[in-house]
């Protein structure tokens, strides 16, 4: 059997992992365009700040590759899948041939097309381990950054930099920090908190055009800026799917074997939709560990085995300058708000069932909310009232206890 998987991150690892537990022998080869080995992105800001090393941020070992029998081919883009033939095409023009195929091509910046952007010749994108290596050569010894966009990939940029650029200004259109995972009360302490480093915020504001390195907000206001970072967005790789007739909406779209439309092809990871749980939509989710349970799904599918992958839901376990939170899942719904301190928790539910949550500061216990979400259990089956104030094993039947613990009932 000949595997080829298109990606290097933690959706093809998690393939080339699903695979090997089913098959031991069949050919594997690993076609990406990033020459490096596999790395763990959202470390990228970390390298940046002295937390960790290239070394230590690499998602497996260096013999990981050789000890699964992989054959490598990195620093290689894919130009054309033909499905009929079974054949991938390299821009070389190298051909090769596979029996089952995963696509994890992953995502990419967006980047919006605003009057003057053009004429900035000092611009990133911060999404990869050459993105940060660049920006960290342009920062030198200091300099005016200027960050588009206040959601994860922009606040984790700004604190990769905080000791290393003169100053930070961050633009966003939206009124609140991390728009996408925290509502307007969550976010107030976290913007106060990532304040007193020096980093300033502009919300509520976009920028309307530049002039060389001067960028002209909606508002009228001017910020000077020697760096500029766009960090307004992502948006899926999907154009080898779609130009090989493989069905396409905002990401490609998989059954919960991760199967496409086409047979023998596959896909996982940041290009595709999921079904997300808590909201009933199909909808592209970012996020590693998603990431990485699909390509898992997938491997163990290419190879003849069954494996279903439909609990995911949007999850982020994030911190920014030592305060940690974990968000999940959706906020539609009743709220349980509860303030301690520093610490802040909003409980989600709906339906009878937990739809979501906000934790910040205290995060211990968070896969007890993140198992109810998943397993969809009825809050009427817990001690909801105790859950809600600590999270605990205890608020769960013994039957339900034992079943968490691998059969050993409390």
């Amino acid at each position: 059997m000949k595997y080829v998987i298109i990606g290097n991150s933690a959706a093809a690892i998690g393939c080339i992992e699903g695979i090997r537990q089913q098959d031991k022998n069949g050919e594997i080869t690993v076609i990406a365009g990033e020459p490096h080995h596999t790395y763990s992105r959202p470390a990228i800001s970390y390298l940046l700040c002295g937390k960790t090393t290239e070394e230590r941020m690499k998602y497996r070992p260096d013999d990981f590759y050789q000890k699964m029998n992989c054959t490598v081919m990195l620093g290689r883009n894919v130009t054309r899948i033909e499905p009929e033939e079974k054949w991938l095409f390299l821009e070389d023009g190298t051909a090769v041939e596979y029996d089952k195929l995963l696509i994890a091509t992953g995502s990419r910046p967006f980047v919006p097309g605003i009057e003057g952007l053009e004429g900035v010749k000092e611009q990133y994108t911060f999404m990869s381990l050459d993105d940060a290596m660049a920006l960290d050569e342009a920062l030198g010894s200091g300099g005016r950054v200027l960050i588009m966009g206040a959601g994860l990939i922009g606040l984790k940029c700004a604190e990769g930099i905080a000791r290393k650029a003169g100053s930070i200004d961050v633009v966003d259109l939206a009124d609140r920090i991390l728009p996408s995972i925290l509502d307007a009360e969550a976010a107030r302490p976290v913007q106060e908190h990532i304040e007193k480093q020096g980093i300033q915020f502009h919300l509520g504001d976009g920028v309307q055009k530049f002039k060389g390195n001067t960028a002209v907000l909606s508002s009228g206001k001017e910020i000077g800026f020697d760096i500029l970072v766009v960090a307004v967005g992502v948006r899926p790789n999907v154009e080898l799917a779609r130009e090989a007739g493989i069905e396409v909406r905002k990401g490609i779209v998989t059954d919960e074997r991760c199967g496409t439309s086409l047979p023998d092809i596959y896909a996982a990871g940041d290009c595709t939709e999921s079904y997300d749980i808590t909201t009933g939509e199909h909808k592209p989710l970012a996020l590693l560990p998603n990431a990485y349970m699909q390509g898992e799904c997938a491997g163990f599918n290419m190879a003849g085995s069954s494996k279903t992958y439909d609990r995911a839901i949007p999850m982020n376990a994030i911190g920014f300058f030592d305060l940690h939170m974990i968000t999940a899942g959706s906020y539609d719904g009743e709220c349980f708000i509860r303030k301690n301190g520093g610490d802040y928790k909003m409980l989600v539910s709906k339906d009878g069932v937990l739809k979501g949550f906000i934790l910040i500061g205290d995060v211990a216990r968070a896969g007890i909310y993140t198992s109810l979400i998943r397993e969809q259990t009825p809050l009427e089956t817990v001690d909801y009232e105790l859950i809600k104030e600590k999270p605990q094993l205890m608020a769960f039947s013994r039957t339900e206890r034992a079943k968490k613990l691998g059969g050993a009932a409390v």
